[in-house]
């Protein structure tokens, strides 16, 4: 049992007092005396076969459980990460950095000592620009202190924070007497009150009003209030890609995902047409609007974040996010006739013995398999543009890096939302591109017994390239995926080239829960989702 009157005591109730249940990483020499301290409470260490590994699935695990954790040694572990929170940072996912470091009695006259880059200074430099906020825990009389400071902008501002631990300050004793009171940031009541008022005028008198629900509405636990408003205004919502699943998508008023020339075109006309476009969290990223392809009218357009409301071309100032959306619950907003929906779910395909998988099929096959409890986490490129038009029966049950896009997410993210959501089994969409770079997790999941069904878009290459600008530096060499279960001794693998063998392997896999499946879908170089193919048009133009 820990000692909480210690740096480490301390750090680890503060984790486990915001919910956080397991810690994800990997030991090296300067964190063990922590890593043993972690072992040692009421904590789960999940050691990865990589760092990479580590931070996505910590950032997947902050997205299901609203906080994560990783912890790694200093510099060749801690510069691993710098990608995943970098990601964790773009998109808004509080994950609690932790790294070991050189003892403070190390570092007098700047000995060479191993895995040092410059000076002792450089790693924390380079998570300043990555995080919200950054600290040292090198001073037991401000420890305490520190640590309440980083997590509180953690949770306040749902982006990552650093700590770094010196290896001979992990059990020193700390003082718990100058632990500052926790200060709730508060509206200006007169500023709310105007913005709510010109909010209520502008949808009350616009003919064809719809909501763009964004990613914060999930960040920020306000899930509950957009359906609450939707519900009470009768007014329609779409998602981005990246908000994919804020709220059930088999709601009657859900219409689907917009995203500029990406979606369906029924969705462009409805979104574009409106004249009260009501965008609530919604980043404005080049891949939520279709790379710009998007024709939103601020001239009618109510935005609200964590960072900006807006209304119109009239900003407010000194209003929370949550303040303002729940405050729209209350406010006299009239309720319009109930619109139906405007895209239909992809329909389950009739299957051809011998006939060649195509994306398209496998994506509506994949669609009708879904259940309520499984969670689809796409990686970059075509895995997740294909995925737009699946329809996803909870919130929060579709995940992605839909902004920062960063390949390799999928398959660790899968670990994560698993240790934070054990009673949900992740349907993971991969292209062999992305396998390859984080795919090793395979082995954590299955050292951790966990059962995802991981689907490699197996096309001999990074796909959505190719579209934009083909040549030998976007081919692979291809693996026997079907049979990595043989080297791990775990899991059950399918080669699968044709409709039949697909529909064989997707009755296989549901009913076979006790460890990971992995299906090799072979897929043409030139096959691509409608939704690559305007993506790529577009981006084509830029390059």
């Amino acid at each position: 049992m820990n000692n909480c009157s210690t740096i480490s005591g301390y750090l680890i109730q503060q984790l486990s007092t915001h919910g956080v249940r397991h810690v994800f990483g990997v030991p090296g020499d300067y964190v063990l005396g922590f890593f043993h301290e972690l072992q040692c409470s009421k904590l789960r260490v999940i050691n990865t076969c990589d760092e990479q590994g580590a931070g996505y699935a910590a950032d997947a695990y902050a997205r299901i459980a609203g906080l994560g954790a990783v912890c790694v040694t200093y510099c060749v572990g801690g510069l691993k990460l710098a990608n995943t929170t970098a990601q964790a940072f773009a998109e808004k996912s509080p994950v609690i950095v932790m790294s070991g470091a050189p003892g403070t009695n190390e570092r007098s006259r700047s000995p060479l000592l191993h895995h040092k880059v410059r000076d002792f200074n450089t790693q924390l430099k380079v998570f300043e620009q990555l995080t919200v906020a950054s600290t040292v825990l090198d001073n037991p009389h401000t420890a305490c202190r520190e640590i309440h400071r980083v997590f509180n902008a953690a949770l306040r501002y749902k982006r990552p924070v650093y700590i770094e631990i010196p290896r001979d300050m992990v059990s020193v004793p700390v003082s718990l007497d100058n632990i500052p009171d926790e200060k709730l940031e508060l509206s200006d009541m007169n500023t709310l009150n105007e913005a709510l008022r010109e909010a209520g005028h502008m949808i009350n008198t616009s003919k064809r009003p719809v909501i763009i629900a964004g990613i914060e509405l999930h960040r920020f636990g306000l899930q509950k209030e957009l359906l609450e408003f939707v519900e009470n205004t009768r007014i329609p919502v779409v998602s981005t890609l990246l908000s994919k699943s804020v709220m059930s998508e088999h709601h009657p008023l859900y219409l689907g995902v917009y995203g500029g020339a990406m979606g369906r075109e029924e969705v462009i006309r409805y979104v574009e047409s409106s004249d009260c476009l009501i965008l609530l969290g919604t980043f404005m990223t080049d891949i939520n609007l279709g790379i710009f392809t998007a024709h939103l009218d601020q001239g009618c357009s109510l935005s609200v974040t964590s960072e900006k409301i807006s209304i119109r071309y009239h900003s407010y100032e000194d209003i929370r996010m949550e303040d303002f959306i729940r405050g729209m619950l209350k406010i006299n907003i009239c309720r319009r006739k109930e619109r139906g929906r405007v895209h239909p779910p992809l329909a389950p395909p009739d299957f051809i013995p011998g006939r060649k998988i195509t994306i398209r099929h496998l994506y509506q096959r994949l669609n009708s398999f879904l259940e309520k409890e499984m969670v689809v986490i796409a990686d970059t490129g075509d895995a997740m543009f294909a995925a737009m038009d699946m329809t996803i029966h909870e919130e929060t049950e579709f995940l992605s890096a839909a902004y920062y896009a960063s390949l390799g997410f999928a398959v660790p993210a899968s670990l994560g939302v698993q240790m934070a959501k054990p009673e949900l089994r992740p349907l993971v969409l991969v292209g062999d591109g992305a396998f390859q770079m984080t795919g090793m997790e395979l082995s954590t999941i299955a050292r951790y017994h966990l059962n995802p069904i991981v689907v490699i878009l197996n096309n001999r290459g990074y796909g959505t390239e190719r579209y934009m600008r083909d040549g030998p530096f976007n081919d692979l060499t291809t693996w026997e995926y079907s049979r990595i279960p043989e080297i791990i001794k775990s899991g059950k693998g399918f080669d699968i080239k044709t409709e039949d063998q697909l529909e064989d392997a997707l009755c296989a896999v549901r009913d076979y829960t006790e460890d990971f499946c992995i299906l090799d879908v072979h897929i043409d170089q030139e096959d691509c989702s409608i939704a690559l193919q305007r993506m790529t048009k577009a981006l084509k133009k830029r390059t």
